[in-house]
């Protein structure tokens, strides 16, 4: 189980209070899928993501932005339980989709990104170590029940 501090934990709702999740999700996906292209395998039924134009106004690229940024926002509210509360999001991605694990990795890296610009000077040091910890935490969990070799099937 991971241990939150309370200034982790205000933080963190602090920052999900101060960003405008409609632009942070559709930001940081369209930053994904552009500067690391070969995610775009998982969003064939996205239609156009031939250039970074196309990936950027694409509706259903914005759309599940939105999604993700809200499943995190609903994280934000099971901090105690966050392996559990991202169990049938992990299978979904493991068994139905087949994303490789180290994807969501890549997505938060963009995510923090377009958070810090959001955040400006209010994002510190100790706000994003904060932000990162949250992060890593999720991915942790999104990684949790995948089967391994799962992933390496699809291909």
């Amino acid at each position: 189980m991971v241990k939150w501090s309370d200034f982790e934990r205000s933080t963190i709702q602090d920052i999900f209070a101060k960003i405008d999740k409609n632009v942070v999700g559709p930001a940081a996906l369209t930053r994904c899928l552009t500067v690391y292209p070969w995610t775009q395998r998982y969003f064939g039924g996205f239609g156009n993501l031939y250039n970074a134009d196309a990936i950027a106004a694409n509706p259903k690229v914005a759309a599940h932005g939105k999604v993700v940024l809200n499943s995190l926002e609903n994280g934000v509210k099971n901090l105690d339980d966050l392996k559990n509360f991202y169990k049938d999001l992990s299978v979904l991605h493991s068994e139905k989709l087949q994303v490789d694990p180290d994807n969501f990795k890549l997505l938060t890296d963009c995510i923090t990104v377009v958070v810090a610009g959001q955040l400006g000077k209010a994002f510190t040091p100790e706000v994003h170590a904060a932000f990162s910890k949250f992060l890593a935490v999720v991915v942790a969990s999104l990684r949790k029940f995948f089967n391994s070799t799962n992933w390496l099937n699809c291909c």
